[in-house]
């Protein structure tokens, strides 16, 4: 396939990142088509003149391009393999691309069932959250064959700046592991800085303007240590989003005979801001639970 503004784009899932992404794919030119479990989410691009589909398999049905990006691997089980899914819909010859963060062997059995009809599957996993789907500036991790991931990558362009190929299907959702790893750790020393800035009497925002600038400057610190100064726990990722991520890291790590325990120790901390019900509040919610142990 050779993409080109005669390409028809599917998109299942506009919510908090996805709706970006796939605007930027409309305001590039391409004609797209977009399901969401609420519509509601979806009205803004339906005014922008994306086209509106009734399930994900009448969006893979209409579509060269087929992307998806939902919440959990139940979810992404779902819309693949019901009976009117997007396995079962697609069209021989189409490229499907699950950006959801979901489990590495989902993604294989995917990208089985896909090629057992002809069809390409690519999983392309993403970091960067509301900000970077906003900014087209995610960094896209990808998983598949290449030469479907290189027929996709005008697509993928328009959404990332950091466009990596992985290997082989399921190699793009366990390099999102391993950024997931690395997020829990260093969300919960970005957290207790603050907490040991704020108890210390530091003014917050001086204070991160130093250490931003030194060895502990990293995307979190940047971005998200402002909001918790802010008191803005909105979303850029849901906590029980990444609740779920974490839970996927030590079942493959568990797998592997690999021991992880500090993103154990993340993951029931998380547990705990989850409790507090916070769960559909942004990852820096962590800050809450740590405040409430340390008495604040």
């Amino acid at each position: 396939m050779n993409i080109d503004r005669n390409t028809t784009i599917g998109w299942v899932g506009t919510g908090v990142m996805g709706a970006s992404m796939v605007g930027h794919l409309s305001r590039a030119g391409y004609k797209c088509i977009v399901f969401n479990r609420t519509k509601e989410k979806a009205e803004p691009l339906l005014g922008q003149g994306v086209d509106w589909a009734n399930s994900p398999g009448e969006v893979a049905a209409r579509a060269d391009v087929i992307f998806t990006m939902v919440g959990f691997p139940k979810d992404v089980r779902a819309i693949y393999f019901k009976n009117d899914g997007i396995i079962q819909a697609a069209e021989p010859g189409s490229v499907l691309v699950d950006m959801t963060t979901t489990e590495p062997s989902l993604a294989v059995e995917i990208y089985e069932a896909a090629r057992s009809r002809g069809i390409q599957s690519i999983d392309a996993p993403v970091s960067g959250g509301d900000v970077g789907a906003k900014n087209a500036a995610l960094s896209i991790m990808v998983g598949g064959d290449r030469e479907a991931v290189d027929c996709v990558m005008p697509l993928f362009n328009l959404m990332g700046k950091n466009i990596v190929y992985q290997g082989r299907a399921g190699s793009g959702q366990h390099t999102k592991m391993c950024n997931q790893v690395t997020i829990a750790g260093t969300m919960i020393g970005v957290c207790e800085a603050l907490l040991y800035g704020k108890k210390a009497g530091l003014d917050l925002p001086t204070m991160l303007s130093s250490i931003s600038g030194g060895a502990a400057g990293c995307w979190t610190l940047d971005h998200l240590a402002p909001r918790i100064v802010d008191r803005n726990f909105d979303p850029g990722f849901y906590v029980e989003h990444f609740i779920k991520d974490m839970r996927i890291a030590l079942k493959e790590s568990e797998a592997m005979g690999l021991s992880l325990p500090g993103l154990a120790l993340v993951k029931q901390l998380y547990l705990a801001v989850q409790a507090q019900g916070h769960g559909k509040q942004g990852t820096h919610a962590l800050t809450l639970a740590l405040e409430k142990i340390s008495g604040f």
